[in-house]
């Protein structure tokens, strides 16, 4: 035993020169062998429902689930204590260095992020003004966004205690500038319905020496948008971490100048005296979500997207065997910009209204979840959340929902 035990930490020794990631997952397997304890499946015994996933990156569906090297990065991490600001430091400086970015750091999830780059443009560095966040009376406290881009996210970028100051065109953006701007706010979901596009957005930014956020949420995959809004010249960048990156459902990520970005971190935790406190980023997030980065820019991507062309083929072809059904494989402009499989059938002469289809989805067995909305006789099944597998199953019970 003595044996065993001196070779065992001479092996973990050696564990100690590899890189930060790397040499945490060998150690989640030491974790599980030392605890012997099997693995329960809590959300069975508490009753709550699993079910296939064929919505996409919804938060109240909890968005993706995370592949083996993140889960193994975050076992490892959760048997260690660590000094918390020197792994963030040291995380947010490889993020950076992996997306090309000025700086980084990981947050509590993307609206975590809008909070602290608010605050960051608001209070900036001072302590005193970090410290009397949200109260804005003797700050910068408005922030210019085109009416078109308001959305209930921006309750994140409220919470800083500024205004949201609304306009239309660049013209009246101009006009909205004055002494009290201390942020300019872009939702890239919302490209489509505003006047004023990414290039003149940042460009009136810089004419004007008000920084410039953009929310851009759900919008890798493709990887080349970790880079190319950082490119556009955007100062801050917000991605969630839990979508198509598939990092921790409670993990973002801000990205940008580095004066702003160590400024966001004084506003956040572990400063106890901070906007941010409330968003908490444990060692566990932050390796998750480095693991996740990671293996998200070495991804072959273009494989990627034939699996999921196969998944869509998959479903279209069983499903019209079903009565007056027909497909069309579709990829949103912005935002889960991956395949999609829209159904539509004859609610009158199949006898199953869209309503009717859902429900029997979310009821049957297994439990499936199809991507929210619609129209009459037409449901989307988005295939990038499913696991190898799930496409048959999928397809199986939509046709059987489609007989009737």
């Amino acid at each position: 035993m003595i044996w065993k035990n001196a070779n065992r930490r001479k092996f973990l020794g050696s564990l100690a020169g590899l890189p930060l990631v790397g040499g945490l997952l060998p150690s989640a397997a030491s974790a599980a062998a030392r605890s012997g304890a099997a693995e329960r499946d809590l959300i069975a015994e508490l009753g709550v429902q699993s079910f296939i996933n064929a919505a996409g990156t919804y938060t109240t569906l909890t968005a993706s689930l995370m592949p083996p090297e993140v889960i193994g990065a975050i076992t490892s991490a959760a048997t260690k204590y660590v000094n918390l600001i020197e792994l963030h430091d040291a995380v947010g400086k490889r993020i950076a260095e992996l997306v090309k970015a000025e700086s980084a750091l990981v947050s509590a999830g993307c609206a975590s992020a809008l909070s602290q780059a608010t605050a960051a443009c608001v209070a900036g560095a001072d302590r005193d003004k970090i410290q009397m966040l949200p109260d804005t009376h003797h700050m910068k406290n408005e922030v210019i966004c085109q009416k078109s881009h308001r959305n209930g996210y921006d309750h994140a970028i409220r919470n800083a205690g500024v205004t949201m100051i609304e306009v239309e065109t660049a013209q009246e953006l101009e006009r909205a500038v004055n002494h009290k701007t201390a942020m300019m706010f872009y939702l890239n979901h919302a490209t489509p319905e505003g006047k004023i596009k990414h290039e003149e957005f940042v460009a009136l930014g810089k004419k004007h020496g008000i920084p410039t956020l953009i929310d851009a949420a759900a919008d890798v995959p493709p990887v080349e948008n970790l880079y190319k809004f950082q490119g556009l010249g955007f100062d801050l960048v917000a991605f969630s971490g839990g979508k198509g990156m598939r990092g921790p459902q409670s993990a973002g990520l801000l990205l940008g100048r580095k004066d702003l970005i160590a400024a966001a971190r004084m506003n956040a935790s572990p400063n106890s005296d901070s906007l941010c406190r409330t968003n908490k980023v444990n060692k566990e997030e932050l390796v998750g979500m480095l693991a996740a980065v990671e293996r998200f820019v070495k991804l072959d991507h273009e494989a990627e997207w034939k699996m999921w062309e196969k998944r869509c083929d998959v479903v279209a072809k069983e499903v019209k065997k079903a009565k007056t059904v027909q497909t069309k494989v579709f990829v949103p402009e912005i935002a889960n910009a991956v395949p999609h499989l829209e159904v539509t059938w004859d609610e009158a002469k199949v006898g199953r209204t869209r309503e009717q289809v859902v429900e029997g989805l979310r009821k049957g067995s297994p439990n499936i979840e199809l991507r929210p909305g619609g129209g009459k006789g037409l449901v989307v099944v988005a295939v990038s959340m499913m696991q190898d597998g799930d496409e048959d199953v999928v397809a199986r019970r939509l046709r059987e929902e489609l007989k009737g």
